[in-house]
């Protein structure tokens, strides 16, 4: 079967103050079996990626000549991929920014995700940034953030976890 992909170019809503997401999810809900999602966007679109795995997409991203970003969205066979434990893996192809190092720290009992991410930090590359995910809100690992020269924001997400972006100060 071929697979036929489906474009949708957000950047003039996000350059005209318009939040595309209903767009997006009104192009996902309409695909058929045979065909593929491409976002073109202005930057990466890290928050879609989880919601879209839910609905069993896994994405592949690249920069644009230009500095934006495409993203396609494949249907997988299994539906969403299942959370890894501790796992740090980095995507070195960011469409903007550094290289991110991602840290899933999901499902690990206190004091484990603290001492997973604090290990990942230890052998973060220069120029890299991290981002963890967590089933609790890390309140303890920002004082450890501040004593290695690095500074972390903290989101709670709609299913209740948490991510943390860190970056060198």
């Amino acid at each position: 079967m071929n697979q036929r992909i489906v474009t949708l170019d957000v950047r003039e809503d996000i350059r005209s103050g318009r939040e595309p997401f209903e767009r997006i999810m009104r192009a996902v809900a309409g695909l058929k079996g045979n065909e593929q999602f491409m976002l073109v966007a202005p930057f990466e679109p890290v928050p879609l990626y989880a919601v879209l795995a839910r609905q069993g997409f896994s994405h592949q991203s690249k920069a644009t000549p230009g500095g934006d970003c495409e993203v396609l969205f494949t249907r997988g066979g299994s539906g969403p991929a299942k959370p890894n434990p501790g796992t740090a893996r980095s995507h070195p192809r960011s469409c903007t920014g550094p290289p991110v190092v991602e840290v899933d720290a999901r499902g690990l009992e206190p004091p484990q995700p603290l001492v997973t991410i604090l290990e990942a930090l230890a052998s973060l590359p220069e120029g890299a940034a991290l981002r963890a995910r967590t089933d609790r809100r890390p309140m303890h690992l920002y004082a450890h953030l501040e004593e290695r020269g690095f500074v972390g924001e903290t989101e709670e997400q709609a299913d209740g976890s948490f991510i943390t972006h860190v970056r060198r100060r």
